[in-house]
Parts: C-alpha cells; structure tokens; sequence
C-alpha cells in the first residue's frame, strides 16, 4: 500500500488549483529568502562570536605581560 504516481499528481493538481501557480512561485521565493537571511544571520553570528574570542586571547596576552 505505497503512494502510487497517480495519487502524487492527484494532490499536486489539487495543489495547483487551490492556491495557483503565481502563488506557489511567489510562496518558494519567499522561503528562499528566507534561506538566505538565515545563513548570513549564521554567518554573522560566526564571525562575531570568532570576533569576540580573538579579541579576549588579546586582552588575556596583555595581561599576562
């Protein structure tokens, strides 16, 4: 009782009909940018936080001289 190629399409018609294809289109590019703005959030949050740690072994050299 597996998911047959018939019932797959079924459900993308279905898809496609409810909330059409400009809307689907328009709902991916919205998730891609939201793709996006989470990784370079990552990325910024990587590179502060590496950053921060630099910045503390140079305070902690300092002090120990």
């Amino acid at each position: 009782m597996g998911i047959s190629f018939w019932q797959i399409a079924i459900v993308v018609v279905l898809v496609v009909l409810l909330f059409g294809r400009g809307k689907i289109s328009s709902l991916m590019g919205d998730v891609a940018k939201g793709i996006k703005s989470f990784k370079k959030g990552m990325s910024d949050e990587t590179s502060t936080n590496n950053q921060d740690e630099s910045s503390k072994s140079d305070n902690s050299e300092s002090e120990n001289k």
